[in-house]
């Protein structure tokens, strides 16, 4: 897989040079990218791995990083929208805000930040349009349990806010919600 590929070889170059931080920027890229084809908790240890990647380029070079920047905004947008909880959300849109503020800062011309931190401000809307359909879908699902009487899925709970039950299709939904947000920022840089 490329992105497991581009991992292996910038872990590769900060091993060679711990000071590298644009090889630590390509290691969080790929950390990030990797996290969107995970589910659940793996996911998540992904991403706060690629966080700490982009902490780490960004203070070794702080004045150069404006990608490392835009990155970790980009992974917080990605752990917002994993997380079940409303306020540790919009914790982290704050944060991705900030970092595509930073960014824009440094490199106002680049449209890809603009367009991110234009995004960031409408993610908590999209999260909570999320969260109403995930607890639709898990209302559906739980009648349909009831009709079946498939007392497991009744006992566990559903797959909406506040519960500890996440359905493959929950992570599935996420999962595809980050990874089209991440194919709009590449295209968004190809241009």
């Amino acid at each position: 897989m490329f992105f497991e590929r581009a991992r292996e070889d910038a872990e590769k170059e900060v091993a060679a040079d711990e000071k590298n931080s644009l090889a630590l920027t390509k290691w969080g890229g790929a950390l990030l990218e990797l996290a969107h084809f995970r589910q659940g908790h793996e996911a998540y240890a992904m991403i706060e791995d690629a966080i700490s990647k982009f902490k780490e380029a960004i203070e070794l070079e702080p004045a150069k990083r404006h990608d490392a920047l835009w990155c970790l905004g980009n992974a917080y947008t990605s752990q917002g929208f994993l997380s079940a909880n409303a306020e540790v959300s919009a914790e982290f849109f704050t944060n991705a805000g900030e970092c595509f503020e930073k960014a824009v800062a440094m490199d106002p011309a680049n449209e890809s930040y603009k367009r991110a931190l234009e995004m960031s401000s409408k993610a908590p809307q999209l999260y909570a349009e999320l969260q109403k359909q995930l607890e639709a879908a898990n209302e559906n699902a739980m009648m349909s349990a009831s009709e079946r009487g498939d007392k497991k899925m009744l006992t566990d709970g559903g797959a909406g806010p506040g519960s500890t039950y996440w359905s493959d299709t929950t992570y599935d939904v996420l999962g595809w919600v980050c990874l089209v947000g991440i194919g709009f920022g590449i295209a968004a840089l190809s241009k």
